[in-house]
Order: structure tokens, then sequence, then C-alpha cells
């Protein structure tokens, strides 16, 4: 009898350390600590449970977007502090980034205005080049390509060549009377709201699909394939910095006609999605979706800012269509713990609908953070002009949490809606769960991966990843 119950007894140890478990929580005082977690026996009582086999969305890739003042303030550093930082973000010890985005030409975050064909009329691109990036965006991807040589990276457009718009002008605003001007945009020049600000005219949508065309090519060349192009960021919105509003039917015209055949005939590879979407009406995306000659060439929908509302319509109208969260809610620079948790319920929204990736917005900012528009945003780390301290911010961490554990092939796990949780399994076959506690008073919760629990005590304002390995 004693024989048996020792039997049982190794069975037992034996099943709960089948799998290893890692624990990190990140405070405000504390962040990315390692905690001791005691596996238990799960006994089926008030823990979750996270069932591998019950599967929702794949997971394409984690990542943020590489931005010239990125790259200017990551140049203040000595080539030690540099790679620290970069490792920090795509290293293996630190958030692992593997698929970013970068700006096609200008964006509010670049160092001024350009794109890569500024000879105005030059309907031939003769004088096509990327030569800026190659001085700036490009050193910056292949830095982060050495730490991760699986980095992915796709792009976006935040405005064709001026001289393609109907004012001849990147912006397509004014600051509100009374306010600085930072743009040279005379009043008579905006873009009227309800209008489209691409000439939509033969010629210029012949040059820009092959302008589209032309920068994937280059990109190529420099050994950077793009995964996919979006074809305008914010479409939905004219403003103060580089930007071009479309209405959807003109866009979807351009995708269908223009882009996509062009696309078709030069046989780029690089897919196409109808992004990044910024409002909260569905209709802007149907309209191309149900469009017989753009959606066959839409592999998928990018969404940001005011498209967080739709994408809960696009994804229940359209389950197999593959879905981006492509920038984070950018904050006011203050970079604090309250907006890290505002930027966790985000995440948790875009997932929780049916998103098959997540993008943060500014990697990398000087502090203060101000774009040449006089926008101050977060970013994930700033680095001191003066003092050229570097500071991780506490949306680092968050982003961490997600991109050191959550890996390219993932797939979501059903989590109960009521929980301040996210949960995947990777195709390596570990379970992660992310769990936050944004309440002011001590939480506990169980967590159970087969049968093994683990119980966690969560302290208020807190960030935390668990990690089952087989």
């Amino acid at each position: 009898m004693r024989l048996i119950s020792l039997i049982l007894l190794l069975l037992l140890c034996g099943s709960i350390s089948a799998q290893k478990v890692e624990w990190y929580s990140t405070t405000q005082a504390a962040p990315w600590a390692k905690q001791k977690v005691k596996p238990e026996r799960n006994d089926a009582g008030s823990e979750i449970v996270l069932d591998a086999a019950k599967r929702l969305q794949v997971i394409t890739g984690i990542g943020g977007c590489f931005n010239e003042m990125g790259w200017d303030a990551l140049n203040l550093l000595s080539t030690t502090e540099r790679e620290t930082v970069l490792q920090a973000i795509f290293g293996k010890e630190g958030a692992c980034f593997e698929y970013c985005r970068l700006p096609l030409g200008a964006n509010d975050f670049a160092m001024s205005f350009y794109s890569s064909a500024d000879v105005a009329g030059d309907f031939d691109l003769v004088n096509f080049n990327i030569d800026r990036d190659r001085y700036i965006l490009i050193p910056y991807i292949k830095a982060a390509r050495q730490i991760n040589p699986n980095l992915r990276i796709w792009a976006s457009p935040w405005c064709p060549p001026a001289w393609m718009k109907t004012n001849n002008h990147y912006a397509s605003a004014i600051r509100p009377s009374g306010e600085k001007d930072v743009n040279g945009l005379a009043p008579a020049e905006a873009i009227a709201e309800f209008s489209t600000g691409f000439r939509m005219e033969e010629g210029y949508l012949k040059t820009y699909a092959n302008y589209f065309a032309r920068f994937v090519k280059a990109y190529e060349a420099e050994g950077l394939p793009l995964e996919c192009i979006h074809v305008q960021n914010e479409p939905c919105s004219n403003q103060v910095f580089p930007s071009c509003k479309w209405r959807t039917e003109d866009l979807t015209f351009f995708l269908g006609h223009y882009l996509g055949p062009t696309f078709e005939r030069e046989n780029i590879k690089t897919d196409i999605y109808f992004g990044t979407i910024n409002t909260a009406n569905p209709e802007y995306v149907r309209v191309a979706l149900r469009d017989k000659e753009a959606s066959k060439y839409i592999k998928g929908v990018g969404f940001q800012w005011d498209g967080k509302k739709a994408i809960s319509t696009i994804h229940r109208e359209y389950p197999e269509l593959r879905l981006m969260q492509t920038e984070t809610e950018c904050g006011n620079g203050a970079n604090s713990w309250d907006y890290a948790e505002y930027t966790w319920n985000l995440m948790k929204h875009y997932f929780s609908n049916g998103i098959n990736s997540y993008h943060y917005w500014n990697m990398i900012l000087p502090s203060p953070g101000v774009s040449p528009w006089g926008w101050n945003q977060n970013s994930m780390v700033s680095i001191d002009k003066k003092t050229r301290t570097v500071t991780y911010n506490p949306e680092f961490y968050l982003m961490k949490h997600l991109g050191h554990f959550v890996q390219t092939g993932a797939y979501r796990l059903e989590t109960p809606l009521d929980k301040n949780m996210l949960a995947f399994v990777n195709p390596d076959g570990t379970i992660t769960a992310i769990v936050a506690n944004v309440t002011d008073a001590d939480e506990t919760i169980s967590i159970a991966v087969g049968k093994q629990k683990v119980t966690l005590a969560l302290p208020p304002h807190s960030f935390h990843t668990v990690n089952w390995k087989q």
C-alpha cells in the first residue's frame, strides 16, 4: 500500500513539475521583476482554465514604427549605449519586436517634409529615389535586424508627393486661429473636410501606383522586403502634418484600378492592406470589401485610433480577413503609468476583437518627444538631449510583457471576458498569460494549465506575464 502511495506521489509531482513556469511582474516601483511561482495541483476549483485547444486568431507579429526622430535620438548615444537600447527592444532578452512599420515618405515624426519623388510633374518618376532613407531609416532598420534577423517590415504613406495633392502641400490642415503656424499652409489651401486630397486624374493615379511599386522594389534592393503596404495612413483625417484625406470610393477606386493591377503586372508579392483606417464607421471599409475590383487585391485591413470602434463589426462580418492594429494612441508626452494602463485597455480591446498583429507607435524619441509640428508624444524609450540619459517608460515594459513571450505564429486563447487578461499558445507549445491589475486594491488570481495551476498575488496597478513551458 505504501509503495502504491509513493508511486502516486511521484506521478503527481512529475505532472506538476512537467511544466516550467515563469512569472514576471511590473509595477511603477519595480519593473520587470522575476517572481517566485509555486505550481499547485489543479483540483478544478475557481481558477481560470487555459485550454491550448481553444484557439482563436493567429498572431502574425508584435512591433513598433521606425521614425526618423527615433534614429536621430539614438545617435546621441555612444555605440555601446545605442546597442543596449536596440537590444532592449529587438533582442531575445528584450521585447523581441519582430514585425515593424515604416513610413513611405514623410510622417509626423520625420525631420521635415519629403517624399521619394519630389520633382513636380515627374510622371515617369525619372527622379525617384530613396536616398534620404539610406541615411536615416534604412540604417535604423538594419541596426535592428542585426539584433533580430527575423525582423519583418511593412509600410504606409502619410502623404503622396505634394504635387500629387490638390493643394500641392504635404499638410492638409492649418492650426486653429491664434495658434502657431507649423506648416506654412495658407488657410485657402486647406483640404475641404469631405473631399479627397489626391488629384483623381489619370496621370496622377498611374504615377502614384508606380510610386508604390518603385518603393517596394527599392527596399527589396536594400535587402529589406516589405511584407505588406497600407494604402494611406489615416485616410479619414486632414492633419497639420503630412496627410491626405480620401473618400472611401476614391481610395477603393485607386486600389482596385491602379495599385492592385500595377502590383500584379510588376509581379510584386507584397500584400496590399486597406488601411490604416481611423474612422468608427465600418461602412468606410465595407465599400472596399464589397467592390469587385478592389476586394480581390485586399489581403487585410489595418485600424488605428477611432478605427478601434469599427473593428468588431468588420471582424464579425469578415471573420477570415486578416486585421492589424497599426498604431497605438500616442498620449501627450507624459509617459505616465496611467497611460500605460490606458494602452493595456486598448491592447485588450484589439486582441479581443480579432487583430492578428499589434504595433506600438514611437519606439524611441528624444525627451521631450515633440514632433516638428508641435505635438509632444509618448514613446517606449526616451533619450534626454542634454544629459543623454536613457529612460525606459511604463509602456516599454507593457510592450515587453507582450512581445517577449508571444511569438509570431502564436494563437490567442479563450479567456473570461470579465478578466483583465490575454492568453496565447506559441508555436513551441508554451502558453502565455498576460494579466493586469488596474485597481487600487490587491487582487488574487488562479490560472490552470492542464493539471497544474498557479495562484498570483497581484499588487495594485501592475502588469504580469506567466509563461508555461512544456
